[in-house]
């Protein structure tokens, strides 16, 4: 049923009551509406434009860039549902929670969801629920999915972190190189690439394994004129950053949780408010950590580098990496968080002996050898228990610090062959997720029959049981406890009991609910001698990484060339001048400026203007030279030239 006007129809949905359907709005109209923005960032227009146009686009914005927007408004024109291919559950989630507060219709699916609510989500988006869906690219390959996926009307296919598709990028993902299939089932729907880090070899590589058919290109210059980079090299790197960490908005990347632990209580005891953020922590600590940095409770937020992709927070000051990262691409994603308004910010990297020790070193830990990588697959298959020429794509809890501690595993060394082999398309790990309680019968029928002259009330159970689950004689079958309970009339402390006793008696296999890490297996079990393993690919990936790890070293390292230089060209472009605002350029500034002559200077421009406030002084200079210029002021304030009053700089003698 419609009611139509001139400008949007109001459509009856079930399930979902009454929705307004937009019909002859501009994306500009779209954007003011939902985002309160009167105008896109440079190429955002033009990228909508083309996916409007049906046409499959690429769009390389660095980070901060406005990348979701670039799918979104489109997806608020265009009839039917953008579906949106993300690798990351946090990501998504913070996506959708965004959109349903601006009272749009979103939604997405990952692997920490029970069937039933991944069911309704489907069975919400076949009858047109959502504008946006959400998905894993592991997901893309389910059966249930498949099933779904033929009846949805999908207009634009959003490949986000597309850098993930291509084998010689930093952040490989097998499962990305499935999605180009889902051209044969919606062909008419243009596919919308978005990266913020790739380089030239990785940019080509994307647009052939996504197969995009003479995409339009958009690519925005890697440079970002409001963010100071500052390398240092530090041996007090927990002092030093003390010292330069405000309390204004910041993030302060470790590399390890025990590491973001130590560096937030060292500053939470010396009196700043500090949030902590790392994949060990339970999700409410996570959420709840994120909500105080969000609000500024706690403006400085501790935590690995996963954490701040696609979180919207414009107003962060500054990205302190307390550690070196592992090459460019990860400084770049990880330095741009910062100063997303626009305004000006820093980006502080500390560094040290053992940092370049640690990147020198990486390239074999990172790259083990054949016999290891065999070790450690037989080593997996034993902790889960997985019999030789198991069916794949099946889900198994794996905690990797308990599975190197069964195995006597160097950790690090054992995580690197784990991410290795999963480059090789054998699994997917992920780091925390809900998985359901499963129940699959071990014993055959005769058994279970026999089971009610002894047993009658377990009997009870297992028939029920066979009743409401079709599939539970051949595979770990998701269950839901109180399902099971309300259909039996029991209770739940009458049920678990239950099935836990029928578990001891080996008549079921009980695995109950949880959250946790998991892996997921793409391929069917072998004996780890005939595991195939591409080691001609691997030697080429090695030398890749050996190529990124000495540009990242000779970034750290270098003091004679622009900080911004360096880094547009390792990303293929071609910069004219130096860019002003780093510490290079700083000290270039410095041999540069008179001393005598900027004293005159100020002295004029605060004579002039009757006093000035600090920061209205140096906003008029270039930001290589803003900490010179605040020298010399606090030298003629130490001389009696100046005094601060009332957050005015004035002149007392001359």
């Amino acid at each position: 049923m419609r009611t139509l006007t001139d400008k949007y129809y109001v459509k009856i949905l079930p399930g979902f009551g009454l929705i307004t359907i937009y019909l002859t709005q501009t994306p500009e109209q779209i954007l003011k509406q939902y985002w309160g923005y009167n105008s896109f960032r440079p190429l955002q227009r033009d990228i909508i434009g083309s996916v409007l146009d049906n046409r499959d686009t690429f769009a390389l914005l660095p980070t901060g860039g406005g990348k979701s927007v670039c799918y979104q408004v489109p997806a608020l024109i265009k009839e039917g549902f953008c579906l949106v291919i993300s690798p990351l559950i946090a990501l998504m989630q913070d996506q959708v929670t965004r959109l349903k507060e601006l009272d749009i219709r979103a939604e997405c699916i990952h692997s920490g969801m029970h069937y039933n609510d991944v069911r309704r989500i489907l069975d919400n988006t076949m009858h047109g629920g959502y504008k946006l869906l959400y998905i894993s690219p592991e997901r893309l390959q389910t059966d249930l999915f498949q099933d779904y996926m033929r009846e949805f009307d999908v207009s634009i296919v959003a490949v986000d972190e597309a850098h993930c598709i291509s084998q010689w990028g930093h952040d490989f993902r097998p499962s990305y190189l499935k999605i180009a299939d889902i051209r044969a089932v919606f062909p008419k729907a243009p596919i919308l690439a978005l990266t913020a880090s790739a380089t030239a070899d990785v940019r080509l590589d994307i647009a052939k394994q996504l197969k995009l058919q003479e995409p339009a290109i958009f690519k925005q210059s890697f440079a970002r004129g409001n963010i100071f980079y500052d390398i240092r090299y530090s041996e007090n790197k927990a002092g030093d950053t003390l010292h330069d960490v405000n309390r204004n908005c910041s993030i302060i990347y470790c590399r390890s949780r025990k590491q973001t632990e130590g560096v937030g209580k060292y500053l939470a005891q010396a009196g700043i408010e500090t949030a902590v953020y790392h994949a060990g922590m339970n999700k409410d600590n996570r959420e709840h950590a994120q909500e105080l940095w969000m609000k500024n409770k706690a403006p400085v937020m501790v935590a690995t580098t996963a954490f701040g992709m696609g979180i919207d927070k414009p107003d962060v000051r500054m990205v302190l990496h307390y550690d070196a990262p592992e090459h460019l691409e990860a400084y770049y994603q990880e330095a741009g968080r910062a100063g997303r308004d626009g305004k000006q910010s820093m980006a502080l990297a500390l560094y040290n002996s053992t940092d370049i020790k640690r990147l020198h070193e990486s390239i074999a830990l990172q790259y083990p050898p054949e016999a290891y990588l065999r070790q450690v697959y037989q080593a997996v298959v034993e902790y889960l228990q997985i019999p030789i020429a198991t069916e794949p794509d099946q889900y198994y809890p794996f905690d990797i610090f308990d599975f190197c501690r069964k195995f006597s595993l160097q950790a690090n060394e054992a995580i690197h062959a784990l991410k290795l082999l999963e480059r090789e398309g054998l699994w997917t790990m992920s780091e925390s997720v809900y998985h359901p309680a499963t129940i699959q019968f071990i014993a055959d029928r005769h058994t279970l029959d026999d089971l009610g002259q002894v047993h009658p009330d377990l009997h009870y159970v297992t028939v029920g049981l066979l009743r409401m689950y079709n599939t539970i004689f051949h595979f770990p079958t998701p269950v839901r406890e109180t399902a099971i309970a309300k259909q039996l009339k029991m209770k739940m402390d009458e049920l678990l009991p239950v099935l836990e006793r029928l578990d001891k008696m080996e008549l079921l296999k009980y695995n109950k609910p949880g959250e946790g890490p998991q892996m997921f297996f793409h391929h069917y079990r072998v004996d780890s001698r005939h595991l195939v393993i591409d080691l001609n690919r691997i030697h080429v990936l090695r030398k890749r990484h050996e190529a990124r790890t000495e540009a990242m070293i000779s970034f750290l390292e270098n003091n004679k060339e622009c900080r911004e230089r360096v880094l547009l060209s390792y990303f293929g472009e071609k910069p004219q001048k130096d860019c002003g605002h780093c510490d290079v350029c700083r000290d270039k500034s410095k041999a540069t400026v008179n001393v005598k002559d900027l004293k005159k200077e100020l002295l004029e421009m605060i004579g002039r203007n009757e006093g000035m406030s600090i920061q209205k002084l140096v906003v008029g200079y270039p930001i290589a030279v803003r900490e010179q210029v605040l020298e010399v002021v606090r030298g003629m304030m130490d001389e009696g030239i100046l005094m601060l009053k009332n957050d005015q700089i004035n002149i007392v003698k001359l």
